[in-house]
């Protein structure tokens, strides 16, 4: 036994790592459907991308002026997409996440919270990175699930209570300069809905945490790349980053709609992590 253990071939590397990573055959077309994007969004506003280049300074290394927290970024969510990727289960995170970009874009440039540089209010292009970072936030928000899952129930209870209202004390204080506009009301209305309805606290909670883990370092590069700016100057406000974690929240309520009207067509077939 020990010799016929010892002529059985390895698996391969990348199968290895596949596996491990639980990439399936609709992983590839996720990943596909992320660079066929990003060329269209290069093509349509193809003088952002000249003026982006531009920048280079040949004078300079090379490695001194490589944007490399984009592309971290740009690795990360494209290996988080590709995990336990799911196009039925993932279609309609997708969808909120176009739709539910397009609002917040719309409230904060209009009401001139945050701009971009490109003055739009707000910027179309912009708007296909919401759909990417909510597919990137629901892998992380598993992950974390799987972390935490020895974790009592009453901790998310507490943490709900204590996290929440703090959160919603800091977002009256940010949006104070635009209180009087409707959009801005409707922001904070709909905040109060969801923190005083939770379905599932602990579910809530961790996706907070992963909607604010990610949005620190997407506000980070936007911020300290001038691509958008808040009227703090902050690079980025403590409110930003945050703020990421609530969208994520209010997308995942939105989700959970989706699959509780049609749960069989939106399903998830689940892989065990362990």
């Amino acid at each position: 036994m020990q010799e016929e253990y010892l002529c059985t071939p390895k698996q391969p590397i990348w199968k290895r790592l596949t596996a491990t990573l639980r990439w399936t055959r609709a992983s590839y077309y996720m990943l596909s459907g992320f660079f066929g994007l990003l060329f269209l969004i290069g093509y349509v506003w193809w003088p952002l991308v000249v003026a982006y280049i531009s920048t280079y300074n040949p004078n300079y290394p090379f490695w001194i002026q490589f944007d490399w927290l984009l592309l971290g970024n740009f690795l990360v969510m494209s290996v988080l997409i590709m995990t336990n990727a799911d196009i039925k289960a993932d279609f309609p995170i997708v969808f909120v996440g176009f739709a539910g970009g397009l609002v917040i874009e719309s409230w904060g440039t209009q009401t001139l919270l945050w701009s971009y540089y490109t003055t739009e209010r707000p910027p179309l292009w912009i708007i296909p990175a919401w759909p990417i970072a909510s597919l990137s936030i629901d892998r992380l928000f598993r992950a974390i699930q799987h972390w935490t899952r020895q974790v009592p129930d009453k901790v998310f209870v507490w943490l709900h209570w204590s996290v929440f209202p703090l959160f919603y004390a800091l977002m009256l204080f940010f949006v104070l300069p635009t209180l009087g506009k409707s959009l801005t009301q409707m922001a904070l209305l709909l905040c109060a809905f969801l923190i005083l309805t939770p379905p599932d606290y602990r579910g809530g909670v961790l996706t907070f945490i992963a909607g604010s883990g990610l949005g620190y370092f997407l506000e980070l590069w936007g911020t300290t790349r001038e691509c958008w700016i808040y009227y703090t100057r902050e690079t980025p406000p403590l409110f930003a980053v945050l703020a990421h974690g609530m969208a994520a929240v209010a997308f995942w309520r939105v989700v959970l709609l989706f699959r509780s009207f049609i749960p069989r067509l939106f399903t998830r077939q689940e892989t065990r992590l362990d």
